[in-house]
């Protein structure tokens, strides 16, 4: 009898810390990039739905790179990224399913006002880095793996270039931080528009080369493959992502304004 009781304990002592005890709020860990974190779009985007759902999540904001590391570590239950080749490998590979687009919003190349190697009138982001290649400028780069970071080195490779002068650094920061360290070095930096508009007067750097299409800067997100690991929230991760693609999702994503610019578009703005 006693056995008995103790494995029905045993067994009940299981499942409790499998679901979480009674009444404790469920966590669902969403890896994603510093860009939607500091810009202060998740803080506007996920409250609606927590409240929702009696859910919190917990985010985990670090370079693409280092997010699909975690998602395929289980460390992650869904994704939020913006690199689309390696979406597609991490689909592949049989650790993502259900990717879906988001938003996107774009890169742009800032830089001190003075603009020593006259970017400003370049007609394309290849041309403006050749530019600042030849003037052996400046440059912060991102160097961490991230989505932002991925895409700087096509760009460079777009231009027929491999950056190696003494005054381009490779950071391994944040896009904040690297943002922070353009400003005080006085150097360019390639920077989601997000970001750069959310420290506002944080920084003197001006944005001084936009609009080109290689700049676009698409994100999707994500659900960690449950077959790979079985212990993921699957079924809240799902309801998070249905709620980020729903017409209340995309319309919040459109609405989240700094001094009246939109940061990110929806998905479905094309």
């Amino acid at each position: 009898m006693r056995t008995t009781m103790f494995l029905t304990l045993v067994l009940t002592l299981s499942l409790l810390c499998a679901c979480g005890l009674p009444g404790e709020t469920p966590h669902l860990r969403l890896a994603t990039t510093t860009s939607t974190d500091d810009s202060g779009l998740l803080d506007f985007i996920l409250p609606p739905f927590e409240e929702r759902e009696g859910v919190k999540v917990d985010r985990i904001a670090v370079g693409t790179g280092r997010a699909l590391a975690l998602a395929r570590a289980g460390d992650a239950d869904l994704i939020l990224v913006h690199a689309r080749s390696r979406e597609d490998a991490f689909v592949a590979e049989g650790f993502g399913i259900d990717r879906r687009d988001i938003m996107w919003n774009d890169f742009v190349i800032a830089g001190p006002a003075e603009d020593p190697a006259g970017i400003r009138e370049a007609g394309s982001a290849a041309e403006a880095l050749r530019l600042i290649a030849g003037a052996r400028a400046g440059f912060i780069s991102r160097g961490d793996d991230s989505g932002t970071h991925t895409r700087e080195r096509a760009l460079w490779k777009a231009a027929g270039l491999s950056p190696d002068w003494p005054e381009y650094k490779d950071a391994g920061q944040g896009m904040g931080a690297c943002l922070n360290l353009a400003d005080q070095t006085r150097g360019y930096v390639l920077t989601d528009r997000g970001t750069f508009l959310s420290f506002g007067e944080r920084v003197t750097l001006e944005v001084l080369v936009e609009g080109d299409p290689a700049l676009r800067n698409p994100y999707g997100a994500i659900l960690v493959n449950p077959e790979k690991h079985p212990h993921v929230k699957i079924e809240l991760a799902r309801k998070l992502l249905d709620y980020l693609t729903s017409a209340e999702g995309q319309a919040k994503i459109d609405a989240f304004r700094i001094n009246g610019q939109a940061l990110f578009h929806a998905h479905t703005e094309n």
